[in-house]
């Protein structure tokens, strides 16, 4: 585990901030990377975030779809989970050079050492961090989730989540825990650590 910095609900910032209404522009153009597992927040916050800071927003998952024209789910049906994550690769490589976005990766990204390399030399990467139990209830009912078409999905997830998260940790400049925080109160407190990156970096 690397010594990445570490925010959890209880010391975020206060509900009653103004800040995140405007544009704030961070001391640097690095792209920011958000990982973690499948109902972390990636895309949502994601979306928050780049529109509080004036970045351009990408879903690795969905750039995917878009440029093979088909989901996710298809893909893995075709071409299989190593077919899926060659192409992940590969945009990966292609989305990490480009600075000033916010990009979100699809959980199983951090599987090759490669997308890691990617992840932690060409940007800055937060971990949206949730506990099992809260992932669950986010997902439980999307039948959009290739990995969890198993007789036991909850099980499932949980093995995922044992073996994705000292990946996530390792590549990690930033840690947050998501909790049950609304949206806007994760992206608010989330700002002055991105802006700080640098002073620890």
């Amino acid at each position: 585990m690397n010594d990445s910095l570490r925010l959890d609900a209880a010391s975020a910032s206060p509900a009653g901030s103004a800040e995140a209404a405007e544009t704030v522009l961070l001391p640097y153009d690095k792209p920011i990377f958000l990982v973690g597992m499948m109902g972390a927040g990636k895309t949502t916050i994601g979306r928050h975030l780049a529109r509080s800071l004036g970045r351009k927003f990408v879903d690795l998952d969905l750039a995917l779809q878009d440029r093979c024209g088909v989901r996710v789910a298809t893909i893995f049906e075709i071409e299989g989970e190593e077919g899926f994550r060659r192409r992940e690769t590969a945009l990966l490589d292609e989305y990490s050079r480009t600075p000033g976005i916010v990009l979100a990766t699809g959980g199983g990204a951090v599987l090759a050492a490669e997308n890691r390399g990617y992840l932690k030399d060409r940007g800055v990467v937060v971990y949206l961090r949730a506990s099992g139990d809260e992932l669950y209830k986010r997902v439980a009912r999307d039948r959009h989730r290739p990995l969890l078409q198993t007789d036991n999905p909850r099980e499932r997830l949980l093995d995922l989540l044992r073996q994705r998260e000292p990946l996530y940790d390792e590549v990690a400049a930033l840690t947050f825990d998501t909790g049950s925080m609304p949206v806007p109160h994760v992206v608010r407190a989330l700002i002055p650590l991105l802006q700080n990156y640098e002073k620890h970096s």
